[in-house]
């Protein structure tokens, strides 16, 4: 038997369902990934780089798209979520940091998100920014914890409108597309300075996160569970074909709309705050407000809007993905299609690191400083998590005859080669 070729199971005779109900964990995944702490990212790199930063979502798409299809082949094949997995073939010692470390980086990645929302919902109605931040945290857990899978990402689906806002933001400022055309496929000139590394580590980084690997995995087996007729595609591999094409085209589309987004933030803040010498932005509210002078009260409203909408769609990710991490690990139920009462610890997870990003709001940490931490943690615990992921989707005794292709592999590895060589990169600057 050859591990590399993979069976191409029959046409299923049932009617295929529209492309657009095809889609679900690759697009809240991707969605997520332009949460209001990623917003800070691209809009600090179009405020002081310019242009000469957007050939980094170019390359981003790619290596996104194919380590994203890597997690949910291993979530969709096996029946089970990344950190089940990793328990169950890896020793202890490896599982339990990532884990670890994932629940602290996603907690501190949540209070700076809903510090944000705070902001931008001051921005817009006036009033205290933190009693806004408590507001947001609590809605998001109740959601959660009191809304069934299948009935909450439909809500998280329609969340992810929030991000057409910066879309709507580029067609109301002037934008020198001609330039923009050369500039976001050409590499900038050697040699490159600390802060230009700097920012390119964080926009890699801001962009391929641990949190998505283990929510669009699990997620992959919530729609399991959703579904009475669908199997782990190990024990029904006739099942393989759809199921491969649907995450194929889940995956291409929301990682699509996600460096797509990502992109309009950057271009927008390039052509507006960059070009009149505002260079220093260190939050996504400060960009919103930084744009109104320049751009007027409709691009500044949409900006600060979209900070909100997509916060609410990056919260529950958040919370959630490091929920089944830890449920895996120790073996606890973990699904959102349960009663509370039913995976009393899974939602524990869920509460505690909600309500712990919350409480850090008001806490005497600079959130700048914090969120950089959190960016560290989660450049350096990807490196392992895609490294065993890699492993894990090449064996057959974890994907039977479903394992993956030569060209997944080679796309997967590459986005593993190229995080560690940014965080190398981000080490080596900052003790330089």
């Amino acid at each position: 038997m050859h591990a590399e070729k993979i069976i191409e199971p029959e046409q299923s005779q049932e009617q295929e369902p529209n492309w657009l109900s095809k889609l679900g964990p690759g697009l809240i995944a991707g969605a997520a990934d332009d949460d209001p702490s990623g917003i800070a990212t691209y809009s600090q790199a179009g405020a002081q780089f310019g242009f000469g930063m957007l050939w980094t979502l170019v390359i981003t798409y790619p290596l996104m798209v194919g380590i994203q299809i890597v997690s949910a082949r291993i979530g969709r094949v096996t029946g089970h979520g990344l950190a089940t997995n990793i328990r169950r073939h890896y020793p202890a010692w490896l599982l339990y940091p990532i884990v670890g470390l994932l629940l602290l980086a996603n907690t501190i990645n949540i209070a700076a998100d809903v510090a944000a929302m705070g902001d931008a919902m001051k921005l817009v109605a006036g009033g205290p920014a933190q009693l806004y931040a408590v507001g947001f945290g609590l809605v998001s857990v109740l959601l959660q914890v009191f809304i069934p899978y299948t009935r909450y990402v439909s809500v998280l689906k329609w969340l992810t409108l929030a991000l057409l806002a910066y879309v709507a933001t580029v067609f109301v400022v002037h934008i020198p597309w001609e330039r923009v055309a050369k500039e976001a496929v050409t590499l900038p000139a050697l040699p490159w300075k600390p802060a230009f590394i700097t920012t390119i580590v964080a926009v890699f980084g801001t962009t391929i996160s641990p949190y998505l690997f283990f929510w669009q995995a699990s997620q992959e087996v919530e729609e399991l569970r959703a579904d009475d007729s669908a199997h782990p595609l190990k024990k029904a591999p006739r099942e393989a074909r759809a199921g491969f094409n649907r995450i194929r085209l889940d995956t291409y589309i929301g990682m699509g709309f996600s460096n797509l987004v990502a992109f309009f933030i950057m271009l927008t803040t390039a052509v507006t705050l960059h070009l009149h010498g505002m260079t220093e932005i260190e939050t996504s509210a400060q960009a919103a407000t930084a744009l109104r002078p320049i751009a007027g009260d409709f691009a500044f409203m949409l900006f600060a809007l979209g900070i909100i909408g997509t916060g609410m769609l990056a919260i529950p990710v958040l919370a959630g993905s490091a929920a089944y991490a830890i449920a895996g690990a120790f073996k606890w139920k973990n699904s959102l299609e349960h009663e509370p009462q039913m995976a009393p610890k899974f939602y524990g997870i869920i509460v505690v690191a909600t309500l712990a990003g919350v409480g850090l709001v008001f806490a005497p940490i600079d959130p700048i400083k914090a969120l950089y931490w959190s960016a560290v943690i989660n450049g350096v615990i990807s490196i392992p998590i895609m490294a065993v992921m890699m492993l894990m989707a090449s064996r057959v005794d974890v994907m039977g005859r479903l394992v993956i292709a030569r060209r997944l592999k080679v796309i997967g590895w590459m986005c593993t080669a190229v995080m560690a060589a940014a965080v190398t990169a981000m080490l080596v600057t900052n003790l330089a």
